[in-house]
């Protein structure tokens, strides 16, 4: 009624095919922690082009080309404004390009104005470029934390503004000369 199997006895036919099966799952692990170690790709700028007309506002992480125009707000990690571009509303990006025309408010870590840039509106900024040629009315402020609207201003440095320091002592020479000046008056 019960017969011996052969799967359960062991053999050279049965203690060779063992090793290739667990052989292959130890070497899937290994790729799979090499490509999960990789670098994700970052992905292109999103391009808005030179026929397109938003009325909106937009909002990324990542990073916007815009050639066309835009009525309204624009929140990015990095946005390069093209030659054509016109953007009318507040900018806020960790690194802005401007080579086109804004009209409103530009709030930046890093703002460059190019030569052909044209910015009506302040500009809040943590370090700024300003290319000879571009055209920029308003006002530029720097503060550490442009991207926040409550953001502190800098505080100057001690270089920048010194303490006030108390008045040196009048040499001996000047006090003999205050005081013949007063025996004389």
């Amino acid at each position: 009624m019960f017969s011996k199997s052969k799967i359960n006895e062991p053999g050279p036919k049965q203690a060779d095919a063992t090793p290739a099966p667990a052989a292959a799952p130890a070497a899937a692990p290994a790729a799979s922690d090499y490509t999960s170690s990789m670098p994700k790709a970052k992905p292109a700028a999103s391009l808005l082009s030179s026929d397109l007309h938003i009325t909106g506002n937009v909002k990324t992480t990542g990073d916007i080309q815009v050639e066309g125009t835009v009525e309204g707000d624009i929140r990015a990690h990095l946005l390069t404004v093209g030659e054509t571009a016109t953007i009318k509303g507040e900018i806020t990006a960790d690194d802005v390009v401007i080579n086109g025309r804004i009209v409103g408010r530009v709030r930046g870590l890093k703002v460059r104005l190019t030569s052909t840039a044209r910015v009506e509106g302040d500009i809040i900024h943590k370090t700024i470029a300003i290319e000879s040629g571009a055209h920029f009315e308003g006002s530029v402020q720097r503060q550490d934390d442009p991207l926040n609207p409550g953001g502190r201003k800098s505080a100057p440095t001690a270089a920048a503004a010194p303490a006030a320091a108390p008045a040196p002592a009048p040499s001996a020479a000047v006090q003999a000369a205050t005081k013949a000046h007063k025996a004389e008056g």
